[in-house]
């Protein structure tokens, strides 16, 4: 079953047996609005007010905050710590677990831990290669891949049971998330990778960055035959690009990052490289938003995470809606309820 918004966006159903958790990102979502989540980059620090202060930039503006977990296999705070003050805080995260670095026995321990803590949202990821991060010379664990890692949240969440099958006494109440990547070839394969991890437990799913928007559209329109955007939700990821010369390192370097030529020459052309890259982003966001099925954007802004607000209030795409901030809390709270 589902039901559309006025720009005709597939949803899936609102029917509040259907929810897995009690977090505002789901509910959002199923009430049909444009969600909006941004990656939130982690400190090099054990300071808690890092935290927050990295935090803050996207008040009343983002849906819910992704604390990432050693992404590229560098080494920052953990994504459980900086979700775990944050929701103390009263936002709504996005537990990010790499199979990286721990096995079965630690990734069912966290997902426990982190639904006691109050995390309502949990992304599951193979993870990068050590190889490629800052401690190259460390031990890779990959006891599960991201499809296994979904099973295995799943069972935990709807049969109450571990792998090994004893027995829960309470369940995690979580939305699962997982990632995908339109544009790694083959691209044919893609949707069908997205149904199987669908299959797995995926209920939201964040893309890599999308800068080709006709090979996305055609994702889109073949997931939609598959009858998959009916079963879960879409973020395609988008961001803004610094330069053309960041934009040339990111398709060279970054696997799965399509950047067309006409974005770089556009960029190439542009007197302010880094605002024309935002007029990207913003442009890019408005198209997406009218993509039946797409059901919100994953903002990733390394090192530009103070532009997200106005990227945001640019795009139109809240129309009016303000998502949770600490200022707002007591009088929009009863909107998520």
């Amino acid at each position: 079953m589902s039901i559309n918004d006025g720009a005709g966006r597939g949803q899936l159903a609102s029917d509040a047996q259907s929810f897995s958790s009690a977090g505002r990102l789901e509910h959002v979502l199923r009430a049909g609005h444009f969600a909006v989540t941004a990656e939130l980059a982690p400190p090099d620090s054990a300071n808690p007010e890092d935290v927050y202060a990295r935090a803050r930039v996207f008040d009343g503006y983002v849906d819910s905050m992704n604390a990432t977990d050693g992404s590229g296999a560098n080494c920052h705070m953990s994504s459980m710590a900086m979700c775990a003050l944050l929701t103390r805080e009263g936002y709504e995260t996005v537990l990010q677990i790499s199979c990286r670095d721990r096995n079965r026995i630690a990734i069912q321990g966290d997902v426990l831990g982190g639904a006691a803590l109050g995390i309502r949202n949990m992304l599951c990821l193979t993870g990068d290669g050590v190889q490629v991060g800052d401690h190259p010379e460390a031990k890779p664990v990959f006891d599960l891949d991201s499809m296994s890692l979904l099973e295995t949240v799943a069972r935990l969440r709807d049969k109450h049971v571990y792998t090994s099958g004893r027995k829960l006494s309470d369940p995690p109440r979580v939305f699962l998330g997982a990632a995908a990547n339109p544009f790694v070839p083959p691209h044919d394969f893609r949707p069908y990778r997205l149904a199987k991890k669908i299959a797995a437990g995926a209920q939201f799913i964040q893309t890599q960055y999308c800068f080709d928007l006709p090979r996305f559209q055609t994702f889109m329109a073949r997931s939609r035959d598959l009858g998959l955007l009916e079963k879960c939700f879409i973020l395609p990821g988008v961001g803004p690009l610094a330069s053309a010369r960041t934009a040339e390192w990111m398709r060279r370097h970054i696997p799965g990052v399509h950047i067309p030529d006409a974005i770089i020459k556009r960029l190439e052309g542009a007197k302010d490289q880094k605002a024309e890259g935002r007029n990207i982003c913003i442009e890019l966001i408005q198209q997406l938003r009218e993509i039946e099925g797409v059901s919100g954007v994953h903002v990733m802004a390394h090192r530009q995470e103070s532009y997200v607000a106005g990227i945001i209030e640019k795009s139109g795409v809240l129309r009016g809606r303000e998502p949770w901030s600490p200022s707002n809390s007591t009088t929009r709270e009863r909107d998520y309820a």
